[in-house]
């Protein structure tokens, strides 16, 4: 359908749709979706339009202000905005945006798990993935396709997963920082020496004490304890994957001996090494 709305250009087009009941009770479904163009000075405010939007910004800005907030997105950027809530966009200058309203059962799920601790505007690293999926989803009524909600369904799946990986890289680099990411690495290539808390403290420029708080604080274990899930990981590939004798590999990866291996390894997997090997081979 041609948009007869103020100051939005007559070339601009959307759709709407209604799910079934099973879509309605198992899927993510678009209720409208829509390319718009707009003029200057168009804004659009609402109390309540109930489902979930995201746009993404092909030209100019939008700003938009939601309870106690107000942001900017620019050209290449999404919004991912929760229309339950009163909300307004719009700008002083002319701008075009490729737009889904969405709900679903999991809908407020990925809302609150992707804009957790950030704002509402979404940059996905130059990956072309996401506006590649809402454009699959605006095509299929663009096109009068065949509609498969299951299908569509997976496409808004697609998209809000980019979404949500971008939200935790952005998380986990704010997370551990350079001093972090440098430790992990660290131990990540050296995990077969003898590392000490003064060393890993070191490639982290902090003090032993305030490393190992921050490293714990972040991660949720001990350093020593990410050394030792390290070593594991790397025996537990060499157990499966080659014939390598239990002592070897026990020196291999970083253990003083097969019986502190042993140990260890019962201690954090609950079967012996020779256990874990066998179990494989079964």
């Amino acid at each position: 359908m041609r948009s007869q709305e103020a100051k939005v250009s007559p070339a601009s087009d959307y759709y709407v749709y209604a799910p079934s009941a099973l879509a309605a009770r198992l899927y993510l479904y678009p209720t409208s979706v829509g390319y718009f163009y707009y003029d200057a000075g168009y804004r659009i405010r609402r109390n309540r339009f109930d489902s979930f939007l995201i746009m993404y910004i092909s030209r100019g800005n939008c700003n938009i202000t939601i309870p106690e907030k107000s942001f900017t997105a620019r050209a290449g950027q999404f919004v991912l905005l929760d229309c339950y809530q009163p909300h307004s966009y719009g700008s002083a200058e002319p701008w075009d945006a490729l737009w889904l309203h969405f709900d679903g059962r999991l809908a407020r799920d990925y809302f609150e798990e992707i804009t957790s601790g950030h704002d509402q505007v979404l940059d996905t690293e130059g990956s072309d993935a996401p506006v590649i999926q809402l454009q699959k989803i605006y095509d299929v009524f663009r096109t009068s396709s065949t509609i498969l909600e299951g299908k569509l369904s997976g496409y808004i799946t697609k998209l809000l997963n980019n979404f949500l990986y971008s939200s935790e890289e952005n998380r986990k680099n704010k997370v551990y920082g350079t001093s972090m990411a440098d430790a992990i690495s660290y131990i990540n290539e050296h995990f077969q020496s003898d590392l000490s808390l003064e060393q890993l403290a070191s490639e982290a420029n902090m003090s032993p004490f305030h490393f190992s708080r921050v490293f714990t604080k972040e991660t949720g274990i001990t350093p020593h304890q990410y050394l030792i899930k390290t070593r594991l990981s790397a025996a537990k590939y060499l157990l499966k994957s080659t014939e390598t004798s239990i002592k070897n590999i026990a020196f291999s990866t970083g253990f003083n001996s097969e019986t502190s291996f042993c140990t260890t390894f019962k201690k954090w997997e609950n079967v012996t090494p020779s256990q874990y090997r066998q179990s494989i081979l079964n």
